[in-house]
């Protein structure tokens, strides 16, 4: 067979599930079509595959266990799928890296059983998972990516990074940009903006939104400066941007890199009593003083009330802590129930059951995600977009004085953005 007569994916998905109707002698019930897209077969006894695509391992691992345990918590409180249980299997790690969002996309693409993924913690690799899993007919949803390229400009245009099949439950970075510009020129009156990227699909989208958004405000960004992940000696990134004299840095690096710029400031004349803005990478350095501001997703939401489980915020971060023995950022956990509720409540909605036996058609599944309007999570209503994008909008800018505070809904909110 030719290079360009292999089956794509989606195609062989219909042509396994063909097969598999024929081996066990079942028919396609009448009320259902079988999509390009392929659909899963669900056996008698058998349990559907959902899969966590989450960093779960180094020094961000702390950005992905809660959320992965948070859809644990979500599988045991919605139960059963039409006398089906659902199980998400181990986590897979997606390692922040482009390279543990393939390995983890062609990891669950390899089970043809899975009907869905939940992930990644990170937009580098979600830009690398997301055409694998698209490809193959799959729905990703993500609790955390937020980098614009993954969805759209939130204006009709796709992002760089878009493929069918992907959502997410957290924001676009434009609101956060947004938040950003409008606090740093409008609240603390500043006029000119350094800001400090490393070339990841996240940093970058955010770094250049920001820009855009301060500039509209009638501020200046006086550089933008690219560090690469791994990088210890900021020295000389810093000596660059202390030339053009801003009144403030933006800075939303992982916590690695992050930390070495705080601690490297004070070696680089110029650049002292800056504004600091960094997102809550912060909160996981080991610094021995700060000042700065952390921008985060809504986490007051604790009345609000999960529409599919009928669990409040208080009850699940409650539930959390006493399952677990510690406690977690309240907007991981309630973004990734959330997400794994929406999923699930789509999958109960497109699953056609003929006897024992469930039908989830890969197409109807992405049309219910879409569709999705009005439904009220732990993080507040949530509505997706045709390109995926169901996130509430809602930003929080805290300000960072303590580093032996670990936890960001016990500082000080200083800013609320809501678009």
């Amino acid at each position: 067979m030719k290079t360009s007569d292999t089956p794509r994916p989606a195609l062989l998905g219909s042509l396994a599930l063909t097969l598999t109707l024929l081996l066990t002698g079942a028919c396609v019930p009448q009320n259902m079509i079988v999509s390009p897209l392929g659909t899963v077969v669900v056996g008698p006894g058998e349990e559907i595959q959902i899969r966590s695509l989450e960093v779960i391992t180094g020094s961000i691992g702390e950005m992905g266990v809660p959320r992965q345990r948070a859809v644990a918590m979500a599988l045991a409180d919605y139960g059963p799928i039409k006398g089906h249980n659902v199980t998400m299997g181990a986590g897979l790690d997606s390692l922040c890296t482009a390279a543990g969002g393939k390995a983890a996309a062609e990891t669950a693409i390899g089970d043809h059983r899975v009907v869905a993924v939940i992930g990644t913690s990170c937009s580098v690799a979600a830009a690398a998972a997301s055409p694998i899993l698209s490809q193959a007919g799959l729905v990703m949803l993500s609790s955390s990516n937020t980098s614009p390229s993954l969805t759209s400009d939130l204006r009709g245009n796709a992002g760089a990074n878009y493929h069918p099949g992907y959502y997410r439950v957290s924001s676009n970075d434009l609101y956060a940009a947004q938040a950003v510009a409008e606090f740093v020129h409008n609240q603390l009156g500043l006029h000119t903006m350094a800001a400090i990227h490393d070339g990841d699909p996240y940093t970058t989208g955010l770094t250049a939104a920001f820009a855009a958004a301060f500039e509209a405000l009638g501020g200046a960004v006086t550089a933008v400066e690219e560090v690469s992940r791994g990088d210890t000696d900021m020295i000389p990134v810093l000596t660059r941007i202390a030339a053009d004299n801003p009144e403030g840095i933006f800075f939303p690096l992982f916590p690695d890199e992050a930390g070495h710029v705080v601690r490297q400031l004070a070696e680089v004349e110029g650049l002292e009593g800056l504004a600091l803005i960094n997102s809550e990478s912060l909160l996981f350095t080991d610094l021995e003083s700060v000042d700065a501001y952390l921008t985060a997703p809504e986490f007051n939401f604790g009345a609000n009330v999960n529409d599919a489980t009928g669990r409040s915020g208080d009850e699940l971060f409650a539930a959390y802590r006493r399952q677990y023995n510690e406690g977690a950022n309240n907007a991981y956990i309630a973004l990734a129930y959330d997400a794994a509720t929406i999923l699930l409540r789509a999958i109960e909605e497109v699953a056609v059951a003929d006897g024992d036996t469930l039908y989830i058609d890969r197409a109807r599944l992405r049309e219910a995600l879409t569709a999705t309007t009005g439904f009220n999570g732990i993080v507040g209503p949530i509505s997706c977009d045709t390109f995926g994008d169901c996130g509430t909008g809602l930003i929080l800018i805290s300000h960072f004085t303590d580093p032996t505070v670990n936890d960001i809904t016990q500082l000080p909110v200083v800013f609320r953005y809501a678009p």
